[in-house]
């Protein structure tokens, strides 16, 4: 390929705060050092050539809502997207390599579309705000692809700085953001996944049926976001109702101690958070799942300070916070754990707080 150009966009950790972009809370991510890299060369015949792991799909440029599926939806809809802001795409041959699991719950679809939107932006000659850039990707999960998500994965993977966290406050439209220092590893602690190899899949329906819930309970309490609601008001709300609204309030708390013992580098605290989130998550939201469960409680019994699923659930990974001479320990007994109950073999792996998406040519 000539005039070849390379760009990487990352995946992302939600560290703690899941399930509230939508709801109009806090989130608190961090883009890591797994990453998809896209290569590409623009053309001008209107066509869009994608090849990924051997496989390779070609579609117009100028492709609407519903005539490209699978894998290459996520790329048709964000060329579609960038159509919607006034960025005409001439065409592009694009070549996808990746280290980021997929369906991990690591945010590698969000890692695609902002990428291609990037990199296609870019060779159009379109100087567009990097939040644009994120709001461009999401809509072309949730207008193209028809996968419900908020914008806590765009946003992430397109603004992060290496080393820093990434506070969003999504109670404004667009979410308020800043940078806060990771500093767990003077501490000689490390953030460790899990990834269960149990694939989800936003575009699922359990994940619409929770939004749609979480805009009832809202409705009932009277709030235009649920993340709004008092306790009074969730207490008023239909018994059916008040496990999601519970979450969402008692998650928001979560994030905000999170921030407080991030700042005073009190791991022990933010450790309770992560375990706290994640025994919400499992009982009153009902997004997780056995493997989950069992990663969860085994990166507690290896001596994390604290274990989460991270993602929108229904499989996906787990997060710790653990010191690094563990982590072994903690991979030898998930997988033993997960081979006892004839599930799919875990990955355990480290990450590190990364810079978003950039040009690396």
């Amino acid at each position: 390929m000539n005039d070849v150009h390379r760009w990487r966009v990352p995946g992302r950790v939600n560290l703690i705060g899941e399930h509230l972009d939508y709801n109009g809370g806090a989130a608190l991510p961090m883009a890591i050092d797994r990453a998809l890299v896209l290569k590409v060369r623009g053309r001008t015949d209107g066509q869009v050539n994608c090849w990924s792991e051997g496989q390779h799909v070609s579609f117009s440029a100028t492709a609407t809502p519903g005539t490209v599926d699978g894998w290459a939806a996520y790329v048709a809809g964000a060329v579609w997207a960038l159509g919607t802001a006034g960025v005409e795409v001439a065409g592009a041959d694009i070549v996808l390599e990746s280290d980021l699991p997929t369906g991990a719950g690591l945010s590698s679809s969000a890692a695609l579309t902002c990428a291609v939107a990037t990199s296609l932006a870019d060779l159009a000659g379109a100087s567009l705000a990097k939040t644009t850039l994120a709001q461009l990707g999401a809509r072309a999960e949730n207008d193209f692809v028809g996968a419900p998500t908020g914008l806590m994965d765009q946003y992430t993977v397109m603004l992060a700085e290496a080393g820093h966290l990434l506070a969003l406050d999504f109670a404004s439209t667009p979410p308020a953001y800043e940078s806060i220092p990771a500093t767990w590893a003077t501490d000689n602690l490390v953030i460790a996944v899990i990834d269960t190899a149990v694939k989800h899949s936003l575009a699922s329906g359990e994940y619409a049926v929770r939004r749609a819930e979480c805009e009832r309970a809202a409705a009932a309490a009277g709030v235009p976001l649920l993340a709004q609601i008092s306790l009074d008001q969730l207490l008023a709300l239909p018994g059916e109702l008040q496990p999601r609204a519970r979450h969402v309030l008692t998650e928001t708390a979560r994030v905000k101690a999170s921030i407080t013992a991030l700042g005073r580098r009190d791991w022990t605290a933010f450790g309770q958070m992560l375990t706290a989130s994640h025994e919400s998550l499992r009982d009153d939201f009902e997004v997780s799942c056995p493997e989950a469960d069992a990663a969860a409680d085994a990166a507690l019994e290896a001596g994390a300070l604290g274990a989460r699923m991270t993602g929108g659930g229904f499989g996906g990974s787990v997060i710790c916070l653990i010191a690094p001479e563990k982590v072994e320990g903690l991979r030898g007994r998930v997988e033993a754990i997960f081979a006892a109950r004839g599930w799919a073999q875990p990955q355990v792996f480290t990450v590190s707080p990364s810079a978003g998406a950039a040009r690396a040519d």
